[in-house]
């Protein structure tokens, strides 16, 4: 398989692209590619570029497009909303492999129980690229600046909404969920000190269905890997 590598942009009608510094290294120097050779490209959109090396600079490698297919994004949309975490090294582990599942959309959250408040996004987007390219995907998934959960559940307009919390009440298991016919769909996770009771009242108040993940309480990025898989399962 030739191997994939990110464009931060694509126009159908392109003849010739010129690739970063990172991707023309990787290709001359450590793949040891040449002139006349294929690669393939996406802008994480969608597209798939293959194109030919025509000029093998190790810092501004410049590839011909022979050919491009668009590949429509499949099965359902699902929106991982979730709560920033204090150790940083988790939630790019999250981040990591909620995109190699498949997941949609990415809503790092600000909770009245969160400690930690801030993000470097930039950061949080090279891993996202990086897990793309790794599980061969053409789709990149969005990823928000973090926010108050009050404005994704008072804007939330997926077909199906579920918060994810341990508090005393009726939870239903969110692998009985009914998922063949849901179109999309978005789930809450908080914070290590889970949801106040405020935060949970709010969501049932604006039609978010309560469900549980299992009978074991989850750290905050086990808990969204966990509902990622659920929800993902049989998109492709």
């Amino acid at each position: 398989m030739l191997p994939l590598f990110y464009i931060a942009a694509y126009e159908r009608d392109q003849q010739e692209i010129l690739l970063d510094e990172v991707s023309s290294r990787h290709i001359i120097q450590v793949l040891r590619m040449n002139s006349g050779q294929m690669v393939r490209l996406t802008d994480g959109k969608g597209h798939l570029v293959e194109a030919a090396i025509i000029d093998g600079h190790k810092k501004k490698c410049v590839v011909e497009v022979r050919r491009s297919q668009f590949q429509v994004r499949g099965g359902r949309s699902v929106t991982l909303a979730i709560s920033l975490l204090k150790n940083v090294t988790r939630f790019e582990w999250l981040l990591e492999k909620a995109t190699e599942i498949g997941i949609a959309r990415i809503i790092p959250l600000i909770c009245e129980r969160t400690e930690k408040r801030h993000l470097r996004v930039d950061r949080m987007q090279q891993i996202l690229i990086s897990a793309m390219i790794q599980s061969q995907q053409t789709w990149l998934p969005d990823l928000t600046s973090p926010i108050d959960p009050d404005q994704v559940i008072t804007s939330a307009g997926e077909a199906r909404k579920f918060i994810a919390h341990c508090a005393a009440g009726v939870r239903s298991p969110l692998s009985r969920v009914d998922r063949d016919q849901m179109s999309s769909c978005l789930i809450l996770i908080g914070p290590e000190g889970d949801f106040t009771e405020r935060e949970i009242a709010t969501a049932v108040h604006h039609g978010f269905e309560p469900v549980s993940l299992g009978s074991t309480r989850l750290r905050t990025e086990t808990a969204g890997m966990v509902a990622a898989a659920i929800l993902c399962a049989g998109c492709g």
